[in-house]
């Protein structure tokens, strides 16, 4: 990890960095929100015809929420000098808050859709226009690539033979209880798989590329930070994170229209909630409007009605979209993958670094190097989206 010198002027900082590490180091959402039942609720909602709602069951919660809050809040903001990186810490406790609510309501119905909608809001009039733009759009050409053949071990070691070409180490775990293909715990540097999935070649080098290539560069380089909000998160991270990682698989070559449509199918899904459309209204939507095979259908609404109604999902699409319009204007993408970094705070990320309080990465996503995309119709889609 780097060393700065703690001068007077940043003493005061790096106390209440410190202190806000401790108080939220071991929080991570993605451990609460992925139901533990899973498969037994997914065979009870097909053998019902699609007419009954899943009762999800969530891990329990491992700290005192009220407790949390008190200690957010008692950071004496007043002693950073610097006024731009006094309101990072200040947007930074109000963000870290939300997520501790977001925990504390998990399967709580609307309460919890109410607190997510507080930390990761909700699709636009413009990023529902993108999602319906993107369907209009036919499927790219068969390709053998995208049938499923790979099972989870194939997975784990081709995920493991692509990490060599990154100077870090991390753990891989398989479970049942996810709702995606892959994830990246940071805190606990840890690659989780679903044990029960079959990989399509293709899909095995988008989630390389997206999980490995970008969520856990920025997570390597997050801990390499002077400043521990850059591990745990800035404001509204998620959005830029997540248009990081996607832009990863376009600039790689394995990003296709299918993608962007499962994409596009997860803003549709998240703004069926604002008009509170019940799990079987969603799925319904994508199976019988829109024609996705049950099993699709049933994991995008999986993933929407998780807590009582998660709209984290509408921020990929609109995350790639700005990530892809800052790559092109010749946007400096190192500065983004500083950490867990967030677009909205360039100005003050570059302060920061001016101030020696932020290094460049250490880690750098192998794919922004050169443009492998092929797909003219993608280049197409990306140009034109709002």
């Amino acid at each position: 990890m780097s060393q700065i010198k703690t001068t007077d002027e940043f003493q005061h900082l790096f106390e209440i960095d410190a202190n806000l590490n401790r108080l939220v180091k071991n929080i991570e959402l993605l451990n609460y929100i992925n139901p533990q039942n899973i498969e037994s609720e997914k065979k009870q909602f097909f053998s019902s015809k699609y007419t009954y709602e899943p009762q999800l069951k969530y891990p329990k919660i491992k700290f005192n929420g009220y407790k949390l809050h008190r200690l957010f809040f008692s950071q004496r903001l007043e002693r950073i000098q610097d006024e731009d990186i006094k309101q990072l810490y200040e947007d930074i406790i109000y963000e870290y808050s939300g997520l501790v609510e977001c925990i504390q309501t998990i399967g709580q119905g609307r309460k919890f859709y109410y607190n997510s909608l507080k930390s990761f809001g909700s699709p636009t009039q413009r990023s529902i226009d993108n999602a319906n733009f993107i369907l209009r759009f036919s499927d790219s050409e068969f390709d053998e690539d995208l049938l499923p053949l790979y099972n989870v071990y194939d997975a784990k070691a081709y995920f493991e033979d692509f990490s060599k070409r990154y100077d870090f180490n991390y753990t891989v775990k398989l479970s049942n209880n996810l709702s995606a293909a892959a994830m990246v715990l940071s805190n606990s540097k840890m690659l989780v798989l679903r044990k029960n999935h079959k990989f399509s070649k293709n899909q095995l080098k988008v989630l390389a590329n997206h999980e490995i290539g970008v969520h856990l560069v920025t997570t390597f380089n997050a801990f390499e930070q002077p400043l521990k909000i850059f591990a745990n998160g800035l404001p509204n991270n998620v959005e830029t994170q997540e248009g990081l990682a996607v832009y990863s698989e376009f600039m790689s070559g394995c990003l296709t229209i299918e993608r962007l449509k499962e994409l596009s199918y997860r803003v549709i899904a998240v703004d069926s909630l604002h008009k509170g459309f019940t799990f079987a209204d969603t799925f319904d939507l994508l199976y019988s409007q829109h024609k996705l095979n049950k099993d699709k259908a049933f994991g995008i609404t999986l993933r929407v009605h998780r807590g009582g109604g998660f709209t984290k999902d509408h921020l990929y699409l609109s995350g790639l979209t700005t990530v892809y319009n800052y790559a092109n204007n010749g946007g400096d993408l190192g500065l983004l993958l500083t950490g867990k970094s967030s677009i909205e705070y360039l100005d003050t990320i570059k302060k920061l670094q001016t101030k020696g309080l932020v290094i460049k990465p250490k880690h750098y996503t192998d794919a922004y190097f050169s443009n492998d995309n092929a797909n003219n119709n993608l280049e197409f889609i990306l140009k034109s989206l709002k």
